[in-house]
């Protein structure tokens, strides 16, 4: 699920492959503020058919964070 979590920060919006890793914090190290957090979580519900809480997107801290949601929410 990493990977397609990266593809969709490079593509949609336009991360450098090079900085994104599990460990990479959105905000402080790729700079994701909160309108394009607000994007990727649409494209996460659209792409996967999910209704993803505001209390979960607070826990999306990191890449790994939305690569580890998706994996356990995605069937």
């Amino acid at each position: 699920m990493f990977e397609q979590v990266k593809d969709m920060l490079t593509t949609e919006l336009s991360v450098n492959p090079a900085d994104i890793t599990p460990e990479a914090e959105l905000s402080n190290d790729l700079g994701i503020n909160s309108l394009e957090l607000a994007d990727l979580v649409l494209l996460c519900e659209e792409r996967y058919g999910l209704n993803i809480g505001d209390e979960d997107i607070h826990s999306f801290i990191t890449v790994g964070d939305v690569a580890n949601y998706l994996s356990e929410n995605v069937k």
